[in-house]
């Protein structure tokens, strides 16, 4: 599968990857996302950076929380080990230096959306490849939540957030946006930087 992944990013900046995760990995970090939820430990998830730095629930309606690899449960440990093998497979085959992974649990409760925006600050270049890993089992279709990118010809692509997928793209390249669902939707979203 990495071997797909890698010939979509250098064809095309962009690649998804049904059934990256398996659904008894995905029903694992979903419960845990879901528990972290309950217990209080997600924030509202802010745009900007440092005094650009905002919360503004009209334009992103999801809520956070950071995973540490130092402190990752057995099954975000094997997340990040598949991740890591994904990283060192993009730096041998593209070259992209890809260096630290930074992701979190995100949850959009039912009529949250992200509006479209990019996932580069304008200071900082170093997010070079996004990830988004889904976590929503047995999802429809007519529950609406599709991640919505721009495509350099001008048209965009709807992706469905099926638990277990895999969405990556060169995070200056594509504009994007998260549809509101009719659900809560769940995922593991980051990027991997370079230094």
């Amino acid at each position: 599968m990495i071997e797909s992944i890698i010939t979509d990013l250098a064809e095309k900046g962009w690649c998804v990857a049904p059934g990256f995760l398996s659904s008894g990995l995905v029903h694992k970090l979903a419960q845990e996302a879901e528990q972290l939820y309950q217990d209080g430990a997600l924030h509202p998830a802010a745009i900007g950076k440092a005094e650009q730095r905002q919360i503004l629930s009209t334009l992103r309606g999801d809520s956070i929380f950071w995973l540490d690899e130092e402190r990752a449960t057995p099954a975000q440990a094997e997340f990040f080990a598949q991740m890591d093998e994904l990283r060192l497979a993009v730096n041998r085959e593209l070259q992209l230096g890809l260096f630290e992974l930074e992701v979190h649990f995100a949850r959009y409760p039912a009529g949250a959306g992200y509006e479209k925006h990019l996932d580069v600050f304008q200071k900082d270049s170093r997010r070079t490849l996004t990830i988004i890993c889904y976590l929503n089992e047995s999802w429809q279709p007519e529950q609406g939540g599709q991640l919505r990118m721009e495509l350099e010809d001008g048209g965009s692509t709807d992706i469905q957030p099926e638990g277990g997928t895999l969405v990556c793209f060169l995070s200056h390249r594509f504009p994007h946006e998260v549809m509101p669902a009719t659900r809560t939707r769940q995922s593991i979203t980051g990027w991997f930087k370079r230094r």
